[in-house]
């Protein structure tokens, strides 16, 4: 088998994450509430992985870190917390469903919302982003790449933007966290929302955000906190004003086990090397009869090819992949709505090679000719 569907989740993770999960299970309570030995070890477990994150994003303490179940709910958390019916939101047609579906709940509120397009390489048309400029604009919501072309959304642009016009900046780094290095302080990003399956080689149902010091969300859930238990209200500080209810310890002690791994191995190395990766896949297709390849490779990325094979439903290519070749990729429309209105392939979707460092440079050759044995096909 060969797994090119890391943007999905990636699939071979670092020994260590499985190990810090078996060890939490066996060994942690629940952080917060006690004083005995398994209560404070778990608390242990659960700060080691704030500071760990706090590391790999540079923010200003661990403190800034919350936990959620996946980046959905952290999005939700940080849209729905910061913005209210009388705001207008910048947002942008490469988003992803976990952005746009809390926006669109909020335009039902009266939210108003502006989106910047792409050109025909789907990069970011940038100088939208002073024309949709409002009076009333609160927030600028992007996401660092696209899960569908893999293209980078230029977050020092970005920033810049929302910093000159006093505007909040909401990152999704779904595709980006632990992928690439992402500066929240250095850049002024307000709120980075991220999850720990993909890049930062964690189990499924973990995930979180960072949000800004001095910058208070109303939570998406509230409930127990360990603390504070005679209060009406839920706590206001940080990091528990944003979690609820008894944490996934033994999921958070795997993806902190994770991102020490990555930053042990260094973010920029293994960018490098998914990256290089990605490109040589890329430049034995693109020539393929009948290939088209989605996206601007001039451009900082993601390590993400999406393509098409002449008219052929992507859905038939992934599969074909699969059943004859034992290739693991993704076809369809990614939650990706308006990306795929943009580039004209609502109908037909992509099929998606999505690249880790655990891949080698065989099996990116042995994808491409996989890919060409179907084209001859055709």
């Amino acid at each position: 088998m060969i797994y090119l569907d890391n943007a999905a989740t990636t699939l071979q993770k670092p020994p260590v994450v499985g190990e810090a999960m078996l060890e939490a299970l066996q060994t942690a309570g629940n952080p917060g509430r006690g004083a005995h030995e398994p209560t404070l070890h778990a608390a242990r477990l659960v700060y080691d992985a704030r500071a760990a994150l706090a590391e790999l994003f540079g923010a200003e303490s661990p403190a800034c870190i919350a936990f959620a179940s996946n980046a959905t709910q952290a999005l939700n958390t940080a849209i729905g917390g910061l913005i209210g019916p009388a705001d207008h939101v910048i947002t942008t047609v490469c988003e992803h469903n976990s952005v746009l579906r809390p926006l669109y709940r909020l335009r039902e509120q009266g939210t108003q919302l502006s989106f910047v397009g792409v050109d025909d390489r789907a990069v970011l048309r940038y100088e939208q982003f002073e024309e949709l400029l409002r009076p009333n604009t609160k927030a600028v919501v992007v996401t660092g790449a696209s899960n569908v072309t893999g293209n980078a959304t230029d977050l020092a642009f970005v920033a810049h933007f929302a910093k000159k016009h006093g505007l909040l900046l909401i990152v999704d780094a779904a595709q980006t966290a632990g992928a690439c290095p992402i500066p929240v302080k250095k850049l002024g990003i307000d709120v980075l929302c991220f999850t720990g399956h993909k890049g930062m080689l964690g189990p499924q149902g973990t995930g979180g955000l960072y949000v800004r010091p001095g910058l208070r969300a109303a939570p998406l859930v509230v409930g127990g906190s360990g603390v504070h238990s005679f209060d009406e209200r839920h706590p206001a500080e940080m990091p528990t004003a944003l979690e609820a209810g008894t944490l996934n310890v033994p999921g958070i002690a795997g993806l902190g086990a994770g991102v020490r791994w990555i930053l042990k191995q260094g973010v920029e190395t293994l960018q490098a090397k998914e990256i290089a990766l990605a490109r040589l896949f890329y430049e034995a297709v693109r020539e393929i009869p009948g290939v088209v390849v989605y996206g601007s490779f001039a451009e900082p990325r993601a390590p993400i090819v999406s393509l098409n094979l002449a008219g052929e439903d992507s859905a038939r290519v992934a599969d074909a992949l699969w059943e004859e070749f034992g290739i693991c990729v993704r076809a369809g429309a990614h939650c990706a709505p308006l990306m795929h209105k943009a580039l004209g392939t609502v109908e037909q979707g992509m099929v998606r090679f999505s690249f880790s460092h655990q891949n080698t440079e065989a099996e990116a050759l042995a994808a491409a000719q996989a890919l060409r044995a179907l084209a001859l096909e055709e």
